[in-house]
């Protein structure tokens, strides 16, 4: 199951306060402006700055 399209419209980087791009394929939420990659698992993002993957 794929995120919801009302969660997406509301999530924002936790870091800049960007928008963020769902890749269903990856399942990662990512930031262009902070070029930081969020997990997704089991449906849940991982929205933890610490976390985040840099690209």
């Amino acid at each position: 199951m794929a995120l919801s399209p009302e969660l997406l419209n509301i999530l924002v980087c936790p870091a800049c306060k960007g928008d963020l791009a769902y890749d269903t394929t990856a399942q990662t939420l990512t930031c262009n402006a902070c070029r930081l990659k969020y997990k997704v698992v089991d449906d849940i993002p991982v929205m933890l700055p610490e976390e985040a993957e840099k690209f």
